[in-house]
């Protein structure tokens, strides 16, 4: 083994259940008696406390990214998760908040990585590596990643789970929900817990490594033959439901392209959109964590590396036909079939008032107004991503709207909304209309 200088932070991981309940239960209780206090500040100076913003107080926000952050596992996770949202279901002071999550976690300790790979591989472990990196090389809200090399010469990435994640999902993301019903911050008639209930479902699976060796089998298999992706091969022998150890691939971080020559990045985010199409409307099953870090670039063989295949969801056929069905309407700006194929899927519903009927159906027209086009649209040059978050956050201030998309739509729209802005990132300029008319 070899422990690496390291300045990064280093943290343990609160492996117990009660623990974590305790310290989410403090955060939350610490957060109200910020905002009470702040509020009874506004009172004496005769002011309105604005309940939002007060949430957005600089104490608060160090408060909920330090303690979240050490948390890691299912609270990181899904304040991660949220900080994608598009303004219809939390207000942009929380949704700043947890925007700040997206930074790297802090790593285990050594002597806390030892005990969890005792319990998942037995004691001298060690003994069955050339060479295994105690730092690691990547760290995010459920596990961390190490270098590693076997006595025959394999060079690997084993990705290590923070210890009692799985056993503390359903109990994080209910006191963390228990923040977001603080009063003010989003309506009380608004039912959070369809999306809740499938934040959960979909954090139990991403931390069931198993069923991620088998995601990333099976998109292998989809993507076998591919010029365009390279994917890491999976090592079944050191693999468990806590440990996923994979090929180590050489690779470069995507936004290290935004200096690359423009057919280059074109070629990139061209590959990248038409690939989360087919995820859609081919392959039934999408990976939803559009993370930068899942995207890398390999300049030996000119492919995309992709990475983390634990969020990957499953697609009902009858829900890829209605988004079929909502595509060929919009390209063909036929407004009465875009409406109805947006109400069968749940962007909004029939005790929807129409006035926010007509603000979500305006948001979508103006995010399709692109891919309408056969031309190439210039990602860098647009103003789009603004447009649509003011509008989404014009939206999320409307109190009286009430209404969630359903758990699977908001989970592709992320998708599709870090493509996006991945896109903008490389500076990109893509024909988007051909890649949809290949999918009519």
């Amino acid at each position: 083994m070899t422990e690496q200088n390291n300045q990064t932070r280093t943290a343990p991981v609160p492996g117990h259940r009660i623990g974590r309940m305790l310290r989410l239960g403090g955060m939350t209780t610490g957060i109200m008696g910020d905002m009470l206090a702040g509020g009874l500040r506004q009172m004496a100076q005769g002011q309105r406390p604005h309940l939002p913003g007060l949430l957005l107080s600089p104490a608060t926000a160090r408060r909920v990214t330090r303690d979240l952050g050490q948390m890691r596992g299912a609270a990181m996770k899904l304040g991660q998760m949220l900080s994608m949202d598009t303004g219809l279901v939390l207000p942009p002071e929380m949704t700043a908040i947890m925007a700040a999550l997206r930074a790297e976690a802090p790593h285990m300790p050594p002597k806390q990585l030892q005990s969890v790979l005792n319990t998942a591989w037995g004691t001298g472990w060690y003994g069955r590596f050339k060479r295994f990196d105690l730092r690691p090389f990547a760290a995010a809200s459920i596990g961390q990643v190490h270098r590693a090399q076997t006595p025959d010469g394999r060079d690997l990435a084993i990705k290590v789970q923070y210890p009692g994640v799985r056993a503390s999902i359903d109990s994080d993301i209910d006191n963390l929900a228990t923040l977001l019903r603080v009063p003010g911050l989003i309506p009380r008639e608004m039912d959070l817990a369809p999306m809740l209930h499938e934040a959960k479902a979909q954090l139990h699976q991403e931390a069931d490594y198993i069923a991620e060796a088998r995601h990333l089998t099976a998109f292998q298999t989809l993507l076998s033959g591919s010029d365009a992706f390279r994917l890491p091969e999976l090592h079944p022998d050191l693999s468990t439901p806590e440990v996923l150890a994979m090929t180590y691939v050489d690779s470069q971080p995507i936004d290290a392209l935004t200096d690359a020559p423009q057919d280059l990045r074109d070629h990139v985010a061209q590959q990248l959109i038409d690939l989360t199409l087919r995820e859609l409307l081919e392959f039934g099953l999408m990976q939803t964590d559009p993370n930068l870090a899942n995207y890398r670039f390999d300049p030996a063989s000119g492919r995309i590396v992709l990475l983390d295949f634990g969020a990957v969801m499953a697609i009902d056929p009858a829900l890829t036909e209605e988004f079929r069905t909502l595509l060929n309407a919009a390209l063909d700006e036929d407004a009465a079939r875009t409406r109805a194929a947006m109400l069968r899927i749940g962007y909004f519903s029939a005790a929807t008032a129409p006035r926010h009927q007509a603000l979500i159906l305006e948001m979508f027209n103006t995010a399709m107004a692109p891919l309408r086009q056969s031309t190439a649209f210039d990602f860098g040059a647009s103003d789009l991503v603004r447009t649509l978050r003011d509008m989404g956050m014009a939206m999320g201030s409307e109190r009286e709207l009430t209404h969630v998309p359903p758990p699977a739509t908001m989970f592709l729209h992320r998708k599709i909304g870090g493509i996006y802005l991945l896109a903008s990132k490389l500076g990109a300029r893509v024909a988007l209309r051909p890649l949809l008319e290949r999918h009519r």
